[in-house]
């Protein structure tokens, strides 16, 4: 099976399309990931990756207007492939939530499309508060209440959505109305979900899609203290100055310090820290506590490791993903971020183990994910 998989440059979203890929691969398929020209020289045996065309704005586009960088961007990178899918013909495309562009022009070309959320099932729902809002669904009748009001106060918005992307479609040919995905990849633990009334057909959760885009090891400082890692968020919504508040907050407690980061630091370092490109997944074997600006990515991959967190929020969906892990018990929020409150932070998870129980039911949950592979493969059937 030939499977085109589509993901725009962003960490967060480009990593779990290379994953994807690199499963799809091991079980005998044959994989494109199209992505932006960032990732273009990683060598994942069997996938091949191209160029995603159509990324770079254009002229007079808005990058502010959410809705116009969705889906008339959508359209614009949805023709620009048109190419380049058209040559490779596969059997199934796979299309990051906000790449759209990768399902409307396998729809141009008559190819079934599975839509890809590295996070939890963001869709709006009749039986919660709009996703966002970081709020658990309301209880009783004054919660229901209060749901209702909300969703009522964000549906203008989602109107207007369904209105750009009709246009969006017309304007490249297709019907104004959105079938959607033949099905839909949910890339997250269970335990990140909430239970909603109307889940979706043809939606499954298959578990975090986890990618190391590196070889290299990180070694942590010397010393039997507590370690703790820190990862800042790769996306552009993230608080910035993390690693200098957290090695300024710790100072003095007799804990070790490892960052992991995609691109060089230059905060200086105590001599209990160390920063640099590395593999989370191995850091993670010897972390006491993750430090995290609230993206899935890490999120997910400290969970599954049984490690429990402390998120700093940036903007996007990291505030919902950072009350719902500090509800689900096996991690703290802290906003804004602040030297002293993350040192708190890390003291409370280090001082109580219920925070790494939480963290290990959460990987528990994973036992009851559906394979992604098996998944693509009965929708190209």
């Amino acid at each position: 099976m030939r499977v085109a998989v589509v993901a725009g440059p962003e960490a967060g979203h480009a990593f779990p399309a290379i994953e994807l890929a690199r499963r799809l691969a091991a079980a005998g398929h044959e994989p494109v990931v199209f992505t932006g020209e960032r990732w273009l020289g990683v060598d994942v045996p069997g996938v091949t990756v191209a160029e995603l065309k159509g990324l770079a704005p254009r002229p007079g586009d808005d990058d502010a207007d959410a809705g116009a960088k969705i889906h008339a961007r959508a359209a614009h990178i949805a023709t620009a492939m048109l190419p380049d899918l058209s040559a490779l013909l596969p059997d199934i495309v796979v299309s990051d939530v906000i790449t759209a562009g990768g399902g409307l022009a396998a729809e141009r070309l008559g190819i079934p499309w599975v839509e890809l959320a590295p996070h939890p099932l963001y869709l709006p729902s009749r039986g919660l508060p709009p996703i966002g809002s970081g709020l658990a669904p309301g209880v009783g009748l004054r919660g229901r209440m209060r749901d209702a009001a909300l969703r009522a106060a964000t549906s203008r918005s989602l109107r207007q959505g369904t209105r750009e992307r009709a246009a969006a479609r017309v304007g490249m040919g297709l019907p104004a109305r959105d079938p959607g995905p033949c099905a839909r990849l949910v890339a997250t633990l269970p335990a990140l979900e909430v239970p909603r009334p109307d889940w979706p057909a043809g939606a499954h959760v298959v578990g975090p899609l986890h990618w190391e885009p590196t070889d290299e090891i990180l070694r942590p400082p010397p010393g039997d203290g507590s370690l703790v890692m820190v990862a800042p968020s790769t996306a552009v919504t993230g608080v910035g100055g993390m690693l200098g508040a957290v090695c300024d907050g710790l100072t003095g407690t007799g804990v070790r310090v490892a960052a992991t980061m995609l691109d060089a630091s230059d905060v200086p370092l105590p001599e209990w820290a160390v920063a640099g490109t590395g593999r989370q997944d191995v850091l993670l074997e010897h972390a006491d506590v993750v430090v995290c600006g609230g993206g899935h990515g890490m999120l997910s991959k400290a969970l599954c490791a049984g490690v429990p967190v402390v998120v700093v929020p940036g903007g996007g969906d990291q505030w919902e993903l950072a009350n719902r892990v500090q509800r689900q018990g096996s991690g703290v929020l802290v906003r804004p971020l602040d030297a002293r409150a993350v040192r708190a932070a890390v003291e409370r998870v280090l001082g109580d183990e219920a925070h790494g129980e939480a963290a290990r039911r959460a990987a528990a949950s994973a036992a009851q994910v559906r394979d992604p592979v098996e998944v693509c493969v009965s929708v190209a059937r």
